[in-house]
């Protein structure tokens, strides 16, 4: 029995989906599940990642799943902290010391991607309708392609293999609890504890500004509410920059 109030009470699971993301937003536009209702695929074909990548797995070796939220509550000019909520719980439920969250929301084990997240909001004036909330994290796939620049799984980091459904359990754990800790108005705390943690801050660090494909250096100081990265750069100060326009060179 999953030990938590809502996450992941409503569970279902497939051999196979094109998309756990795409289920779940065709099953909320029919209906409207409960709150945490999970879907999850041991293979996905057509798994995406953001900007309309593709998320690339193995069948059965990892945790590819969609989570419903409905976070009403949460206004839309501050849905980033939603984003931050959710790598801060994936990153708990790894409990490794050397996981940390490269922006915007991918979980690095060392200088390698284990996970990847990808929301889609739906909203309503003001605030947040619903949200799905997609969790690829590489747990005991041993091979990669080639062609993927840096991955990793938990199981060749770590050097063993782990219970796929035991921390299953855990992350819905960890979701649960940070998804309710922003819906008790702490948003401070998910935003000092997501900066904590982030990839290569306070170091310097080298970027690619996608505009003209230049490249620059600066150290990552944090983000702001919407979730654009504040780099100071020597010449300039401090910047801000949206997913749109630059790119940390790992």
């Amino acid at each position: 029995m999953i030990n938590t109030l809502f996450v992941g009470k409503v569970y279902h699971r497939f051999d196979e989906l094109t998309s756990t993301n795409d289920w779940a937003l065709e099953l909320t536009a029919k209906s409207k599940p409960p709150e945490g209702t999970v879907i999850r695929a041991d293979m996905q074909t057509v798994g995406r990642g953001q900007f309309g990548s593709r998320w690339e797995s193995a069948p059965g070796k990892n945790l590819l799943l969609s989570i419903i939220l409905y976070p009403h509550w949460l206004p839309v000019n501050k849905q980033f902290y939603l984003s931050m909520a959710i790598a801060l719980a994936v990153k708990d439920a790894i409990q490794h010391p050397d996981s940390v969250i490269k922006w915007p929301n991918d979980l690095y084990l060392g200088q390698k991607k284990t996970a990847g997240i990808l929301l889609q909001n739906s909203l309503h004036g003001h605030s947040l309708q619903s949200s799905i909330v997609g969790i690829g994290l590489n747990v005991n796939q041993q091979e990669f392609d080639p062609a993927l620049p840096n991955p990793t799984s938990l199981a060749v980091y770590m050097g063993h293999h782990i219970d796929l459904d035991a921390l299953m359990e855990r992350l819905f754990s960890c979701v649960e609890h940070r998804y309710l800790q922003l819906k008790s108005g702490r948003l401070e705390d998910v935003k000092r504890a997501y900066e904590s943690v982030l990839f290569r801050r306070e170091q310097r660090s080298v970027f690619l500004k996608k505009s003209d494909q230049s490249i620059f250096e600066g150290t990552i100081l944090g983000v702001s509410e919407s979730g654009r990265l504040q780099v100071e750069i020597a010449t300039t100060g401090i910047v801000l920059f949206d997913l749109k326009e630059v790119q940390l060179l790992v």
